[in-house]
Order: structure tokens, then C-alpha cells, then sequence
């Protein structure tokens, strides 16, 4: 039976709610702000690419690096306090449950237990049966507010980077895990968000070359190339909406905006012609597969996302339609796949869906806020939803194969076993290129 957090297409529901489920910036752009990765010899067009790697975000919840605020002295109390946020959510109180606690001695309180080494040592796992030639990490990568530059950072890296992730390469040279910023990566100070970069960049298997590039992952041979961009500035210099929902869980129309912190703005060229780079950067790419990363969603059923992951749709999704085989993505820590029609963000029919992947469970659980999500489905029907949980940890998995790919999520249990366990499998073929226009014998359909 489908969990209660979780939501399937084609699967009936246990609520009576159904849902199915440029060029002016990039001239003064620095080339080596976007250098790329060496590239391997390059497959022949007829050697079809084979490889699988993994997609985690927001890994970053340590128990060392929190602050628990007033001591909750039982699990009792720790339940409790959250049921009061689920409530306070309008979140349906039949769906609620707690994270997993863990019982921090130093402070004498209960706090919500990190899934960073379980996620971590499931992606191992699964690995080591499966092709796993790379990684991405899809921002948040530490909680709560990034690097501090307070003289701790050297252990913050080694506790949420290396010890739990770079296990992931172990006797694969080439092996890379690709880095995107998340929010909380740029709380502190841009100082603090660089100081990550840096590391990232100089410490492998991690890879970043700054924090908006593109690579070319040596597996794929010139067939597989990945566009990395930073959605918390690019959401910093547009006008987001503050997110509040109705107790039915529609949203709330609001006039207030959300003020991003001085330092966060955009402020280089790189990151003031960021959509504009992007663009010509995917048209110009002649991989056979190209994805682009970035932190923010631009569809999710958390519930209180939506008006980020609108702002982002506006300015992101005709590029993402016009050039990408996929958007991947995390900040609700949930696992899902959506599918975005195009034809809006486009003004074209019969035009491939895009798909994205939302993988934001590698250390922290949010509930779907399953209300929202059936009124978001209704409300926007380009949006299909394939799959969707919360309160969960797990990854995701993509293999390709010559023109074709699936997605597999996984998630691993609350016992912290680390065993991956399988959710669900969602195949689709290529889109970019000439594959972006729907055959004729799919229209049909």
C-alpha cells in the first residue's frame, strides 16, 4: 500500500483528494570562471554512452553543528513540538509524523537525527551493484547557515564532506561528486559561500569551478554534460512572493516579498548574466545529454515553496524547455519527479516534457503538504506529477543508455541501516537537440 507521505500516478490514493500526481551579460563573462573539466576522448556518434550516477541535496544536517535552542528533555516533548509545526502548517494531522530524534549529550536535548551517513552509506550500497561513475550534490550542503570563516570550517568540511561523500569515489580516479550552493550554504556571508566553494574546488573527488559551470564528466566521453547554476542569487534578483497557504491548503495571495540578504544579490557579471549564460551555453553544447542543477525546484509539494519555484519557472523554465534533458534539484527535503508540459514556456505544442527531479531527502525529512499538492494540480495542469514523498531519506539514481534513461529514487530506513530501499522507476528518452519536437507517432497518442 502507498505510504501516507507519498503520492504515485496511477496508484489509488488513501485520501478522497486524486491528483496524477543572449548575449548582453555573457560578452564580459570570464572564460575561466567557466573552464571546463578536461575532456575525455569522446565516444563516435554511433557508441551510444552507458553510465549511472546519483543525485542527493541538502545533506548538510550534522549533529555537531546545531543549535537546539531550549533543551527537550523527552521524546515526548520532541513528538510534540512537531506535531504543533504540522498543525500550525495545515498539513492534514491524519499524515503526521516526527523525524527520526537522536539524543545530543553535550546539550541534553533531543534533536532531529541526520540521515547524512544512512543516505551516504545507501548510495555505497547501491553502487556497488550499479554503474555509478559521478555524483551530484544538489546544495544545502551545510546546515544551518554554511561555512562560518570562524575558524571551525576545516571541520564542518571534514564532517560534511569528506567523511560521509567521499567514500562515494573510492579507487575511481576520474570519480566526481559536482556541487551546486543551496540557501543555507549563503546564510552567513558571501565570504562564507566562497570559503565552501574553494574547498570544493581543491579537494577531490568533490568538484565545483566556481559556483556557476559547466563540466563534462569524463564517463560520458563528450556525450554527457552538466550546467551548474546558483537558483538562491538568481531568486536574489528577482521578486519572489512571501509563501502562505489557506487552511485548505490553496495559497494565499499576498503582496509581501521576500528580501534576500545584501550579500546574496547578484553582483559579478557571472551572476547578473546567469540565464543568459545558460542559455548559450546549452545551445551552443553539442553533448548528447545535457542536465542542468541548481538548488531551488521550480515544482514541489512541500507546500511553502511555491512562490520561489514560480519566480524561478518565469525566468528559467523557456531555457530549461528549449535546450535541457532534465532539471535537477532539492530544497524541500523530499523525493519527486514532475513532468512541465513546456508548452506555456515555450508557445509551442506537441513539444517533449521537461523533466525534474527533486532529491532534497540526504539529511533532513519534510512531510508533502498533500492539500497544497492536489490544489497545485489542479490549479496548473502543465505540472504532472509522477511520484512524491515526504518524510523520508534517499537519493536519486539516473542511468543512460545510448538515447534513452531512467530514474530510479531510492529511499533507507529511519533505523539508520543505511539500506537503500527502491521507491520508484520513471524511463523517458533524450529531449535536446532534434528529440526536443514529439515525433510524429507520438502525437497521436
Amino acid at each position: 500500500m502507498m505510504p501516507i507521505h507519498s503520492a504515485r500516478l496511477n496508484e489509488a490514493p488513501r485520501k478522497p483528494w486524486r491528483f496524477a500526481l543572449a548575449a548582453l551579460a555573457v560578452a564580459v563573462l570570464s572564460t575561466s570562471a567557466f573552464a571546463l573539466q578536461a575532456r575525455a576522448q569522446p565516444l563516435a556518434a554511433d557508441d551510444p554512452v552507458q553510465l549511472g550516477f546519483v543525485a542527493f541535496g541538502d545533506s548538510g544536517l550534522h549533529e555537531d553543528f546545531v543549535d537546539p535552542g531550549t533543551p527537550i528533555t523527552t521524546e515526548e516533548e520532541y513528538i510534540e513540538k512537531y506535531r504543533r509545526i504540522w498543525a500550525r502548517d495545515h498539513r492534514n494531522p491524519e499524515e503526521f509524523a516526527a523525524s527520526p530524534s537522536h539524543f545530543l549529550e553535550s546539550y541534553g536535548s533531543f534533536i532531529m537525527a541526520s540521515g547524512m551517513h544512512p543516505v551516504a552509506n545507501a548510495m555505497k550500497r547501491h553502487c556497488a551493484d550499479a554503474s555509478c561513475e559521478f555524483a551530484l550534490m544538489l546544495g544545502d550542503n551545510i546546515y544551518p547557515d554554511g561555512a562560518e570563516t570562524d575558524g571551525n570550517d576545516e571541520r564542518r568540511f571534514a564532517a560534511m564532506f569528506t567523511e560521509p561523500f567521499a567514500p562515494l569515489g573510492a579507487g575511481k580516479p576520474d570519480y566526481r561528486i559536482y556541487a551546486a550552493l543551496g540557501n543555507h550554504d549563503w546564510h552567513t556571508s558571501r565570504e562564507g559561500a566562497m570559503a565552501q566553494v574553494r574547498f570544493l574546488e581543491s579537494n577531490p573527488p568533490f568538484y565545483m569551478n566556481g559556483h556557476v559551470y559547466r563540466v563534462e564528466p569524463p564517463a560520458g566521453k563528450g556525450q554527457v554534460e552538466l550546467f551548474v547554476i546558483d537558483t538562491n542569487v538568481l531568486l536574489a534578483g528577482q521578486e519572489v512572493k512571501v509563501a502562505a497557504l489557506n487552511p485548505d491548503g490553496s495559497e494565499v495571495q499576498t503582496n509581501r516579498t521576500w528580501g534576500a540578504a545584501a550579500w546574496v544579490k547578484p553582483a559579478t557579471a557571472v551572476e547578473k548574466g546567469m540565464v543568459e549564460w545558460l542559455e548559450k551555453q546549452l545551445a551552443d553544447s553539442d553533448a548528447r545529454w545535457k542536465f542542468v542543477m541548481g538548488h531551488h525546484p521550480i515544482w514541489s509539494g512541500g507546500g511553502f515553496k511555491f512562490q520561489q519555484a514560480r519566480a524561478l519557472r518565469q525566468v528559467l523554465l523557456p531555457t530549461l524547455c528549449r535546450h535541457a534533458d532534465a532539471y535537477l534539484a532539492g530544497h524541500d527535503h523530499t523525493l519527486e519527479l514532475h513532468e512541465d508540459d513546456c508548452q506555456a514556456a515555450t508557445g509551442q505544442e506537441n513539444i517533449e516534457p521537461l523533466l525534474q527531479i527533486v532529491s532534497g531527502a540526504a539529511s533532513k525529512q519534510r512531510g508533502l503538504h498533500t492539500a497544497f499538492l492536489a490544489h497545485q494540480s489542479a490549479s496548473h495542469p502543465a505540472n504532472r506529477v509522477l511520484f512524491a514523498r515526504g518524510m523520508v531519506w534517499g537519493f536519486a539514481y539516473m542511468h543512460l543508455d545510448g538515447d534513452s534513461a531512467r530514474v530510479d529514487l531510492f529511499s533507507t530506513p529511519n533505523s539508520g541501516s543505511g539500506e537503500p530501499k527502491h521507491e520508484f522507476r520513471h524511463m523517458f528518452e533524450r529531449r535536446s537537440g532534434a528529440s526536443v519536437r514529439r515525433p510524429a507517432r507520438r502525437i497521436a497518442e
